[in-house]
């Protein structure tokens, strides 16, 4: 069990405030880790951060801003020293502010320019530049884990028919910026994982099925039923995989996607 302790390790997490972001520090903490939990909001941050073991701290960073990476990197090496684990989490999934329009907002034909902007900014601009910033003192210091968060539907086309309900009525289309944004993402692990190997850095990618969080029944119903194992993910079913790929018990794995969907996409 030595090869998954993450003790003396510090692990960054973006999006940290996020459904997955809070599991995935609440994985590194378990596993020994400082994590330092970085989101918008630095205050939020900071208080989840005292509900982590060891040394934890929040800080408020935005991952599309280059100086507000640089600051929270130097006040982590500062204080730390080094960064050992960075998690790539934050990411925009689109919400539509008025659910009667989003059927249609959300539809290829009217999806607005800004909405795609916004996600290119944050779910592919931000893995770049945290990546970037954060990365290089682990590549200076010849050793590191990036794990970058993608999805399934960075790996198929998502199926609209599952938000279409009972009546027939389609309530909301997923949109595009999504899956290609977290596309962008896993060919982006792999060009880093080749670029930073003999540094010692591996990369890898994480690509999640959908976690089970109060949508509706008629989603949940259709989402498990085209699962193998039959239902949607519970919060923490990524725990085990992120401990893996941040600790030694994959040293020699880079360049990969792990993939983690109860079987959505085996078939």
């Amino acid at each position: 069990m030595e090869l998954f302790t993450l003790e003396n390790k510090v692990a960054v997490v973006t999006g940290a405030l996020g459904l997955l972001g809070r599991e995935h520090c609440k994985a590194l903490s378990s596993a020994g880790a400082t994590v330092v939990v970085t989101d918008i909001d630095g205050e939020k941050a900071s208080e989840f951060a005292r509900e982590l073991s060891g040394n934890s701290i929040g800080l408020g960073m935005d991952v599309t801003n280059p100086e507000s990476i640089k600051k929270a990197r130097d006040i982590i090496l500062q204080k730390f020293g080094h960064i050992d684990v960075l998690v790539n989490n934050a990411a925009i999934n689109d919400m539509f502010e008025n659910p009667k329009a989003a059927a249609e907002e959300s539809k290829f034909e009217n999806y607005p320019l800004a909405l795609w902007q916004k996600s290119l900014d944050v779910n592919l601009t931000g893995v770049f530049l945290t990546s970037q910033i954060l990365g290089t003192p682990m590549a200076e210091r010849g050793k590191g884990s990036i794990i970058n968060i993608a999805s399934t539907y960075g790996i198929v086309a998502p199926d609209q028919s599952l938000y279409r309900n009972k009546e027939g009525a389609q309530s909301f289309h997923k949109p595009p910026a999504y899956s290609v944004t977290k596309g962008g993402v896993i060919m982006f692990t792999r060009y880093l994982a080749a670029y930073w190997g003999r540094k010692g850095v591996r990369v890898n990618a994480l690509s999640p099925g959908g976690v089970e969080n109060n949508q509706d029944n008629f989603f949940v119903e259709k989402y498990s039923s085209k699962t193998p194992l039959g239902r949607m993910a519970k919060r923490n079913d990524y725990w085990g995989a992120l401990i893996f790929l941040a600790s030694d018990a994959s040293e020699y794995m880079t360049g990969a996607n792990l993939v983690v969907d109860g079987g959505w996409t085996c078939w």
